[in-house]
């Protein structure tokens, strides 16, 4: 019996950030009020590039740029900020 190879499928491997404190505190107030911030491959452009999906109560909004390694976590900790200001009074 002959067993077909299967090619493997590309892979990405995200960009790694270290957090501050601060940026850790207004991220999990955001994780624990159901907002969060994901990053994903977008795999129909450059290798390069990610695009940004924001959930707020289970509803998922997909950012429309795209963003290279060295950019992308600066937005998502611009969303993430961005959240803490508008929820938490």
């Amino acid at each position: 019996m002959a067993f077909k190879r299967w090619n493997k499928a590309p892979s990405k491997k995200p960009p790694i950030k270290s957090w501050d404190v601060n940026e850790m505190k207004i991220i999990g107030w955001c994780l624990s009020n159901n907002i969060s911030v994901a990053i994903s491959p977008d795999w129909k452009n450059e290798m390069n590039k990610w695009k940004i999906d924001i959930t707020i109560n289970k509803k998922v909004y997909t950012d429309p740029n795209r963003y290279e390694n060295e950019t992308v976590y600066e937005k998502v900790n611009e969303y993430y900020k961005y959240y803490y200001d508008k929820y938490n009074k």
